[in-house]
């Protein structure tokens, strides 16, 4: 798969009007529209952005690539950030946000994320993203999916536990299963700094977490805000 790449001044721009036809799309089609978020402090803009919408929400249904394995009002949960940039801003029905409960033993909390995404997605082989926001750390990882860590390697489980040695941690995250059955998978990248580590994954040569992600039967968009 060839990979869109938008680099551009107006990352926010770009991502908003991206989320914003997906949206119109899958409420159209479906009447829903699924869309995964990420953490970090990329996207955090992109959700401050997307508050600021005046139609209505209830189609909208909100989850989450990754978390940490931190209580809800921890500095470093993502679902901390996307509760303050976007959440506490926009009249978002609580049952459409689905959280992972970080502050929970972590598998357990990928087992009700898991069981919370199958509730939702019917009878369908795999939950399916509209949208999925993605982010690159500065060693490939994406999501939750570091270099040389077991989930790499889950074929089975949506959601996993995934200890990641590096960094003395676990972090709860989803798999390739579900990430590559996303309609659309968007990484937002700030490329200051990653320049050299965006030339390496742009080049396809090189097998970081990130060039994993193939959407089966989807799109794949980069985009790089320069």
């Amino acid at each position: 798969m060839h990979p869109e790449i938008i680099k551009t001044d107006h990352l926010v721009r770009e991502a908003i009007a991206a989320i914003e036809r997906a949206a119109d799309t899958a409420i159209f089609e479906r009447g829903e529209f699924h869309i995964g978020l990420s953490g970090g402090r990329t996207p955090r803009p992109v959700y401050e952005a997307l508050a600021k919408r005046q139609d209505a929400w209830e189609g909208w249904v909100f989850s989450f690539g990754d978390e940490r394995c931190v209580p809800p009002d921890h500095e470093q949960s993502n679902y901390r950030m996307a509760r303050e940039a976007l959440f506490d801003r926009a009249p978002i029905p609580a049952g459409n946000i689905l959280r992972i409960r970080g502050e929970d033993d972590p598998a357990q909390a990928a087992a009700a994320y898991e069981a919370a995404l199958r509730a939702r997605s019917g009878n369908a082989p795999h939950y399916r993203h509209d949208i999925l926001l993605l982010g690159m750390g500065d060693d490939g990882h994406t999501a939750s999916l570091f270099p040389g860590t077991a989930a790499l390697g889950e074929t089975g489980a949506w959601v996993a536990a995934n200890e990641v040695p590096q960094l003395a941690t676990t972090r709860i995250t989803l798999t390739y299963p579900v990430i590559n059955a996303a309609r659309h998978v968007i990484f937002l990248v700030d490329s200051k700094g990653k320049e050299e580590m965006l030339e390496k994954v742009f080049s396809g040569t090189h097998d970081f977490p990130c060039n994993r992600v193939r959407p089966a039967q989807g799109n794949l968009t980069w985009i790089v805000g320069v």
